[in-house]
């Protein structure tokens, strides 16, 4: 005998139409746009004024927050929903409800720099942004003149660099070099002291003699100073650590360094 077919109610398991993601208002990314995320990288961005700010992007609550420092600014917070910014930075980013698209920082030279602390922090293609990132926000705690770095292999000045740097980007003199060589022999006949940190120097930096104003140039992680880079550099000083583990990652080591150069009274307080 064969069952009727069942009219009770089904027990439908399909899952309700996932909700398309709101339209995303932002610019298209070009060369002469870039995109600051994050409280602190915003927030500096609106303070400093160092670069021109086209539109602030913000969540309802992130928007009520900064809005006194945007009106300063001349901006008003275009209210948008928190998984716009996700699908326009990406799942891994914490942008804190906020994103600004402004102009990138003006562009500066060697001849740019002006001596206040008389230390300038030169990278040779250090390249990942979180470690840039890192030795910005150094720079900027103790009130370096500038960071020297090459136009090519070195990350690009906003996104992951800006929101690692907490602000730090809009404080220091950046100066993109073409060829970093010459622009370190620039900087020893501007009357620089260039400094070279390099794991096989002959002396550790706090017994090597040294003089203000000064250049110290950090290399790569894993490659180090490349070889002409070394030649370009007046003295190479090591850091000697005393624990099992005797190598830095770049960002440490030029907080190490910058400390060990105030210790020595090179470093001016001001």
């Amino acid at each position: 005998m064969t069952r009727p077919p069942h009219k009770g109610p089904r027990n439908d398991r399909r899952l309700p139409p996932r909700e398309a993601p709101p339209a995303e208002p932002f610019r298209r990314p070009s060369a002469d746009v870039v995109v600051l995320y994050g409280a602190h990288a915003v927030r500096e961005a609106l303070r400093a004024r160092r670069r021109k700010l086209l539109t602030l992007y913000a969540t309802e609550g992130a928007a009520e927050r900064i809005a006194p420092l945007a009106a300063e600014a001349g901006l008003t917070p275009q209210i948008v929903d928190p998984r716009a910014l996700t699908s326009r930075l990406g799942d891994e980013s914490v942008h804190q409800g906020l994103l600004l698209e402004a102009r990138p920082l003006p562009a500066a030279e060697i001849a740019d720099i002006e001596t206040k602390s008389g230390v300038v922090l030169v990278l040779d293609q250090v390249t990942d942004p979180h470690n840039v990132g890192a030795i910005l926000r150094t720079a900027a705690a103790f009130a370096v003149d500038a960071l020297v770095m090459t136009d090519r292999n070195s990350p690009e000045l906003t996104g992951v660099l800006a929101k690692a740097a907490s602000g730090a980007l809009e404080h220091v003199l950046i100066v993109s070099v073409v060829n970093l060589a010459r622009a370190l022999q620039e900087l020893s006949q501007s009357g620089r002291l260039v400094v070279g940190l390099d794991s096989e120097a002959p002396a550790p930096l706090e017994e090597t003699r040294l003089q203000n104003p000064i250049a110290l140039v950090l290399g790569a992680e894993g490659k180090g100073l490349r070889r002409l880079t070394r030649e370009r550099c007046d003295v190479l000083a090591r850091l000697d650590m005393p624990g099992p583990i005797k190598s830095l990652n770049v960002s440490n080591a030029c907080a190490v360094a910058l400390t060990t150069l105030r210790l020595k009274g090179i470093a001016s307080s001001e």
